[in-house]
């Protein structure tokens, strides 16, 4: 059998594949297994953060797999807790709770949200607010949290205790002063729902109401975290500095890790044997982790949101609109993004959706001319 006749047999069929098998590649130029070479505008959906086989990644990976690849948690690792160091030095937050993926790190804040409120107020004030369009994860419980309809349906009973508010300070304000809530949870740019930014006087009302009502502000940084907007986490473009920040994807930069960033508020809220991840700080995730976060400077950053200004000026008069931050950009377009993205892989760029939109989420490490090439095919393809 080839490839695809064994996915198709073997993988259980939750994924819409491209007919495409990719086999190797280098930074943000890709392969198939016909030697196809597409420039990558996809990244993973946001996790490959210096592109493919980045060299520094790879030797850090390689290293700690030549020493020590698990331990579990019931013992101390260098890599877990100088890559907790460094998260709470580049943010302020106080503890990290390390995990596998988005939808694992965000069942960690709800837990920390929702102990918070029980050891401090008792019983009964566990509703979390979340966003309309929102999305945060696929388990039971984020698909709970998730603010779309489409999503609550097929494997009831779902969690309770969630509620949806418009993204506008008095939806929030009425659903809060509605029931005993311990936490707003939100992404500043919601990725899954249509690469759509918050509003910023917004999250300012929000920030200062919450602080207020002792309402713990949790920033979902799945998709926008590391670097992807063009600050470290989303939430900096804000002024605001949230409670709880979970982030994944781009922060392995290809290994799966997810992680919970705990404030002041709630940094003792967990105690021993109040939850667990086998696989959390594995020491090659973390190692790879590190290797990834401790060149996200000011200097990528001014680069990223350069190249995300040129993006959005080249394209703009040949989309209905643009959406997003950074190199996270939604492109509204006239013709299907379905077959926007098909002609896109026929022509060597991979890109993908959001809802009805053309998703844009390049490596942060791409280079201009591949970058210059990658949008002269978007605009061929999109203006036809």
């Amino acid at each position: 059998m080839t490839i695809r006749e064994k996915d198709n047999t073997f993988v259980a069929s939750t994924y819409g594949r491209f007919p495409v098998e990719l086999v190797e590649g280098k930074g943000a130029l890709i392969k198939d297994s016909d030697g196809k070479e597409y420039i990558d505008l996809s990244s993973g959906i946001a996790v490959n953060t210096f592109g493919i086989a980045d060299t520094e990644w790879v030797n850090a990976v390689t290293a700690q797999l030549g020493t020590l690849q698990h331990t579990s948690n019931l013992y101390y690792t260098k890599p877990c807790a100088d890559l907790a160091e460094l998260l709470c030095t580049k943010t302020g937050m106080k503890k990290v709770f390390f995990s596998n993926s988005g939808a694992e790190a965000n069942e960690c804040a709800i837990k920390a949200a929702r102990k918070y409120s029980f050891d401090k107020y008792g019983e009964g004030r566990y509703y979390i607010i979340t966003l309309k369009n929102s999305f945060h994860g696929r388990t039971i419980t984020t698909l709970s949290a998730t603010g779309q309809d489409s999503f609550h349906t097929i494997f009831n009973p779902f969690t309770e205790g969630f509620l949806y508010a418009e993204p506008n300070f008095e939806s929030v304000k009425e659903l809060a002063e509605k029931y005993p809530v311990c936490a707003v949870m939100f992404e500043v740019v919601q990725g899954e729902g249509g690469v759509l930014p918050l509003d910023k006087s917004f999250v300012s009302s929000l920030a200062e109401y919450a602080k207020e009502k002792d309402i713990l502000l949790v920033a979902d940084e799945v998709q926008t975290g590391n670097g992807r907007t063009g600050m470290l986490y989303g939430y900096m473009n804000y002024g605001i500095t949230p409670d709880i920040v979970t982030t994944a994807k781009g922060l392995g930069g290809g290994l799966p890790i997810g992680a919970t960033m705990l404030g002041e508020k709630v940094e003792k809220t967990y105690t021993p044997g109040s939850h667990g991840s086998t696989f959390g700080g594995n020491p090659v995730c973390a190692a790879g982790a590190l290797s990834v976060l401790s060149r996200i400077d000011e200097n990528l950053l001014a680069e990223v949101r350069r190249k995300s200004e040129y993006i959005i000026k080249e394209l703009s008069p040949f989309v209905k609109s643009i959406t997003g931050m950074g190199l996270m950009l939604g492109l509204e377009t006239e013709k299907d993004a379905k077959t926007v993205i098909n002609e896109c892989i026929e022509k060597g760029v991979l890109v993908i959706s959001a809802k009805t939109k053309v998703r844009l989420l390049p490596p942060l490490s791409i280079t201009d001319e591949q970058l210059e090439k990658a949008i002269k095919i978007l605009k061929e393809v999109i203006s036809k």
